[in-house]
């Protein structure tokens, strides 16, 4: 069981002791931090959106926030049902103070999240996040008197303006897409894509009858890990193959995450799904791009290709939108495909992905198994080491710096070591108690063993 606080927000596993798990105690408190901040930095404005994935723990989760902000005079506007970016994007629909994402991600249904938003919509800076978490130590808190009690509204139409402004997006092409017929295998893990997804491409112009959805049911009982990874994606694969479908989409789940299937059942790739779109993008929008370290290469060489500069950040959502901004790029994302539009809104957004690659697919005229073959072959190999409590993550990351000194090393997030045109980057977890390992290299082989070596130095150095 595991209780994780970071500037990004609250995780937790649900069930166990106030202090050491996501329990109702410690809801109540960053909640009411969170909220004590917005008030503090804008007293005039009392609003704040709030929407959940299909957790099996979201309505008792959500019930318990609605409380503790509008016990602090909070107006609270409930999206119910929801996924990330839409109530990303609903913070500004409602001119709101903020925004609480009520999710965990990838992580499995025993977790559970409160993710904090800004009045842009955007993840809380690590200023913003610090206080938060200053202000839930000290429980410097201040409730509201009876009549000063916050509102609670729902709201049912953000999705549907979500997915309008993505069908009006001047790079998507509902025609193309349209007249292309896809027929498309949907993966939607139990959760809110099994809402979004559908209705996004019923108003993209595919028909009804050539939309099939797995694991539809949103009952948080994800039916494999839910994390879009290719060992997790079997059923998806075959069930492409077996319908003779176009292609598959797998979303994680609160929507902010996003691979593709290719016809003949292989993957498309994770890390190509930002690879991909930000070549049709730049087609069009001529200038830089941006995504985490951890991502692969081909993202650079496909910047340089249509005459833009490629920049690195730190993993995670927030320094990733930090780059774009510092470097006004017209893509950006991170590896583990998660699409940013910037100009749509600074958050990542796996319905306009879906939308832009259906686009790109529709005037290539190509199969998404052609389309992928245009596109450099990295092989990249994903690991991650497990911590107990007590480790010393600097002691192993110095272990591994000393050996390998000769190495070009990055230490802006955790470490990078280069190998000629190799790489490996390890670094801790913002939402796991572990050590993530990513290789990429020409060979995947090479990558494996790149992977396998620095796992074997971390554990000799614990």
């Amino acid at each position: 069981m595991a209780l994780i606080k970071s500037i990004s927000g609250i995780r937790g596993t649900i069930g166990g002791k106030p202090g050491e798990t996501l329990s109702p105690l410690d809801i109540v408190k960053f909640t009411a931090a969170y909220g004590t901040l917005l008030l503090k930095n804008n007293p005039d404005n009392k609003k704040v959106v709030i929407g959940r994935d299909g957790r099996i723990s979201g309505e008792m989760v959500q019930r318990i926030v609605v409380s503790t902000l509008n016990a602090l005079g909070i107006d609270v506007v409930d999206l119910g049902l929801s996924t990330t970016p839409t109530v990303e994007m609903a913070v500004t629909f409602h001119n709101a103070a903020g925004g609480i994402i009520l999710t965990a991600s990838h992580n499995p249904k025993e977790w559970n999240a409160l993710k904090l938003l800004n009045s842009n919509g955007e993840f809380f800076s690590a200023a913003d996040g610090a206080a938060v978490l200053e202000i839930a130590a000290s429980e410097n808190f201040n409730f509201a008197g009876v009549d000063k009690l916050g509102s609670y509204t729902v709201d049912t139409d953000s999705l549907q303006q979500h997915i309008n402004a993505v069908i009006n997006y001047p790079l998507v092409d509902v025609a193309a897409i349209k007249k292309s017929k896809f027929k498309i295998v949907v993966d939607a893990i139990n959760s809110t894509g099994a809402i979004a997804v559908p209705a996004l491409l019923k108003a993209l112009g595919v028909n009804a009858k050539d939309i099939t959805v797995l694991n539809e049911e949103v009952n948080g009982k994800f039916a494999h890990n839910p994390e879009p990874l290719p060992q997790h994606l079997n059923g998806l694969c075959n069930e492409v193959k077996k319908q003779d479908a176009s292609l598959g989409i797998a979303v994680d789940p609160d929507v902010d995450r996003l691979c593709f299937v290719c016809d003949d059942g292989s993957l498309f790739g994770e890390e190509y799904t930002l690879v991909a779109i930000a070549d049709f993008v730049l087609q069009s929008r001529k200038g830089n791009t941006v995504s985490n370290m951890s991502s692969t290469r081909a993202l650079k060489d496909v910047t340089l290709k249509h005459g833009g500069e490629y920049f690195p950040s730190a993993v995670g959502e927030v320094n990733v939108v930090t780059k774009m901004k510092a470097v006004n790029a017209v893509i950006g994302g991170e590896g583990n495909g998660g699409i940013i539009v910037p100009d749509l809104h600074y958050g990542r957004d796996a319905l306009i992905g879906i939308a832009l690659f259906l686009t790109q697919l529709a005037l290539s005229k190509k199969s998404i198994t052609q389309l992928r073959r245009q596109y450099p072959d990295y092989f990249m190999s994903k690991n991650k080491i497990e911590l107990d409590n007590g480790f010393d993550i600097k002691k192993i990351f110095s272990h591994i710096q000393k050996k390998y000194k000769n190495q070009p090393i990055n230490t802006d997030d955790g470490l990078k070591i280069e190998f000629d045109n190799d790489w490996v980057h390890l670094r801790t977890s913002n939402t796991e108690p572990i050590i993530r390992i990513y290789a990429e290299s020409n060979f995947e082989t090479t990558a494996d063993n790149i992977a396998r070596r620095i796992m074997h130095d971390i554990k000799e150095s614990m």
